[in-house]
């Protein structure tokens, strides 16, 4: 397999997570998107969306967005349950992740890490913190209950929110405020074979 990506992308580094997780090798193929390398023709006919990650499979077929690739990648291992309400309720935190989670930690990361927070872009960045916080107040109330987002053992939901989760200090967030996010980041660290983000 290939994947196609940015080091430090969060929605890259969950695929290099789970497959590490899940012991299972691949080859990196690394992506600019600030010099449009999304936008070229050949990697337009790969992914028409121009978005990374992408995976790339042995027989030549291609799978884009992340969540979809984790899910695919994590059949018949323990991060992808096979009871359907459990499954659902991991679906439920991926879609939480992407529609409420995302769109606020992400993005104020990427114009502060990305973009070195150009004036321009200030109040947008600040304008992120509101809806960011809120998304973890969410998960720190889950994980008062529980020690990892759906049950007692990681599944692909925790591997989705840990993405961005765990550097969203990069963004502005500070985590002091959430000692439940601080244990389950320390636990999704302690997982066998867990790698970290690299540095960039």
């Amino acid at each position: 397999m290939k994947l196609y990506g940015d080091v430090r992308s969060g929605n890259c580094y969950k695929i290099q997570l789970l497959l590490a997780l899940v012991n299972s090798p691949y080859d990196w193929v690394p992506v600019d998107i600030l010099k449009g390398e999304t936008q070229t023709p050949d990697f337009l006919i790969k992914n028409p969306s121009g978005k990374i990650p992408l995976l790339e499979l042995d027989d030549g077929r291609y799978l884009s967005e992340s969540n979809a690739i984790i899910n695919f990648l994590a059949v018949g291992s323990t991060y992808l349950p096979s009871d359907t309400f459990t499954l659902a309720k991991l679906q439920q935190w991926q879609f939480f992740e992407q529609y409420s989670h995302e769109p606020y930690i992400a993005v104020a990361r990427f114009i502060n890490k990305y973009l070195g927070l150009p004036e321009a872009r200030k109040a947008d960045y600040i304008a992120k913190q509101v809806g960011g916080h809120k998304a973890l107040a969410v998960m720190e109330t889950q994980l008062k209950k529980t020690p990892f987002l759906v049950s007692d053992q990681c599944t692909t939901a925790d591997i989705a929110l840990f993405g961005y989760t765990h550097v969203a200090h990069e963004g502005g967030f500070d985590l002091d405020q959430y000692p439940s996010i601080q244990r389950w980041i320390k636990r999704m660290q302690g997982l066998p074979g867990f790698v970290p983000m690299v540095s960039s």
